[in-house]
């Protein structure tokens, strides 16, 4: 498994975590991860926690992308791993030009096909390609 891989997976923990229990803060949960995975690698770990970070900063403006192209689906009536793992993958779409959005996007149909039920691949990837459809559109529209 690749580094990244590896830490997207890493970082779908912390956010179910962080989702699981609204009373631990972001740092508590970081810190919790640091002291429980001590034996993840740095390079690893950084980007997990860079990843959790990003989508904890612009949370609302991801849920808010997630919940416009979810039809008949409220967030909180998602199962919590697709949900998080589209908060990833929408985050890397929508705020981090350095990672392909093929890559992100199949990285999460991946991920959620090995943590989410048989559902999960085609509900997750038809949500992030619309999410990508319109981060392309606007980033056209920017240039």
């Amino acid at each position: 498994m690749g580094i990244r891989r590896e830490a997207r997976e890493l970082a779908l923990q912390m956010l179910y975590a962080l989702d699981s229990n609204s009373s631990a803060g972001l740092r508590e949960t970081l810190q919790i991860f640091r002291e429980e995975q001590s034996d993840i690698s740095g390079r690893v770990r950084e980007f997990a926690e860079e990843m959790v970070q990003g989508v904890h900063a612009q949370r609302e403006i991801i849920d808010e992308a997630i919940k416009a192209r979810s039809k008949n689906w409220s967030l909180t009536r998602m199962p919590r791993v697709d949900l998080n793992v589209m908060r990833l993958a929408a985050y890397e779409l929508m705020f981090r030009a350095d990672i392909p959005k093929k890559v992100s996007i199949n990285e999460a149909i991946e991920i959620v096909r090995r943590f989410g039920d048989k559902e999960s691949p085609a509900f997750v990837n038809g949500i992030l390609d619309e999410i990508e459809a319109c981060a392309k559109t606007e980033q056209s529209s920017e240039e």
